[in-house]
């Protein structure tokens, strides 16, 4: 195995609050770590994304072990003086190897086992990521402009994706203010959440390397348009075949496809809480920002929760996925798709009703109509707490964990006026 130039290897998680944290440990280590992990402490899930811990069920007891999985390897290279290393992402583990009950990573392993054993489907996801990228000029949405004022920080990035294994699918300059997007091509379930959680760290560090500053706050000013994170889901069948596609029913979505999609519309203030996970998440969630505008299915609708992205051509079967518009990067990327595939699961197990897919040319009226999502946190979190299926999702230590970490984080900011509650979420994401 050949050790990254820094002499180091970080093993990392991510935590309630978002955070890649872990532990470094010496190169001549690394085979030894693979093998039996590194310490951490029950305590650290109660971080909050300012610091302090809340208050928790653990204490300062008990002891946890972070185990590397070898597939999530990422070898950052040495640029502008910084040494390069080796990150490798873990799951919490008890001391004797069994997983931890609030593991965020063996959450979503244990969605994806629940789909596969119960529906005989694989997921496939991915997640769009938007940031803003502060110390290049000003120049249009959209424009090459833009995108040329960005280099060599693009390049850069999509040649550092590229050669991680990420398979990058398109990097562009975005409509707001200084904002950009990085797209990657789907990939399995975990390997998807995996990659989420490592591209945040990998833009804000070679966004610091290059003398910028990249920021996936959902949003930085209360007029502003925001950073959303788009989720996009799909499944294939034991044979490889795509289980959302069929072209006979209305969205070309499938009967499987629609009753998932009511299981999330039904539980969709719970599931936010998640999915929109720090106190400004839902000045973002609001109708005409074309984030997420109401609780409902529809077609090519960019204001809708569920869109439905259409396929093309002879492989529009596989291209077809529901696209999740909800969330921001200051969630966990394995709590919020492990959340996202437990609530579409229960909407096929209990036959939830097939919701109404709304085309393209729904009237405003008609909008103004739809149900909304909560107005705040604070509500989503008493959703969340109150849905008897959806925090059945969770272990109950794991539940009343993220909900003090939440509610911690929300206190921190009493007193202050919205714009300065933007301002503190950005100085952290």
């Amino acid at each position: 195995m050949t050790s990254p130039v820094t002499g180091t290897v970080f093993v990392a998680t991510c935590d309630l609050a978002a955070q890649m944290r872990g532990r470094a440990v010496p190169a001549s280590r690394e085979d030894a770590v693979l093998r039996s992990g590194t310490g951490w402490v029950p305590a650290d899930l109660a971080l909050t994304c300012f610091g302090p811990i809340a208050d928790n069920v653990f204490g300062s007891t008990g002891d946890l072990r972070l185990i590397p999985d070898p597939a999530t390897r990422l070898d950052v290279p040495a640029s502008g003086g910084v040494p390069g290393t080796r990150i490798y992402l873990a799951g919490q583990a008890q001391p004797d190897g069994t997983p931890w009950e609030c593991c965020p990573r063996s959450f979503l392993a244990s969605a994806l086992d629940e789909l596969r054993t119960e529906l005989g489907l694989t997921a496939v996801a991915s997640f769009e990521h938007e940031f803003t990228l502060a110390g290049v000029p000003a120049a249009p949405p959209f424009s090459f402009e833009r995108f040329r004022a960005a280099e060599p920080f693009g390049s850069e990035l999509v040649a550092l994706l590229d050669q991680a294994g990420f398979a990058p699918e398109s990097w562009l300059p975005e409509y707001g203010d200084a904002q950009h997007e990085i797209t990657l091509s789907p990939a399995e379930g975990m390997a998807a959440a995996d990659r989420a959680v490592l591209l945040r760290e990998i833009v804000r560090d070679l966004a610091r390397r290059n003398g910028l500053r990249a920021c996936f706050a959902p949003i930085l000013h209360p007029e502003g348009s925001g950073n959303g994170v788009h989720v996009h889901l799909s499944f294939l069948d034991a044979d490889g075949n795509p289980a959302l596609y069929d072209p006979s029913r209305p969205g070309q979505l499938s009967e499987l496809g629609t009753r998932f999609a009511a299981g999330i519309l039904r539980h969709a203030a719970a599931v936010t809480a998640v999915t929109a996970a720090s106190p400004v998440s839902f000045l973002r969630l609001t109708p005409h920002r074309w984030s997420a505008g109401g609780v409902f299915l529809a077609e090519r609708n960019r204001e809708a929760l569920l869109r439905i992205c259409p396929g093309s051509g002879p492989d529009a079967g596989h291209q077809l996925n529901l696209e999740f518009r909800a969330a921001d990067a200051t969630a966990n990327p394995w709590l919020a798709l492990g959340t996202l595939l437990k609530a579409g699961l229960e909407g096929v197990r209990r036959g939830y009703p097939e919701p109404v897919v709304w085309s393209e040319s729904v009237t405003e009226a008609e909008l103004s109509a739809m149900p909304s999502l909560p107005k705040g946190q604070a509500e989503a979190l008493d959703a969340l707490e109150s849905d008897q299926v959806v925090r059945g999702f969770f272990a109950p230590d794991l539940l009343s964990t993220y909900l003090s970490v939440k509610r911690a984080e929300l206190r921190s900011l009493d007193g202050l006026d919205e714009t300065e509650r933007c301002e503190r979420i950005a100085d952290v994401y």
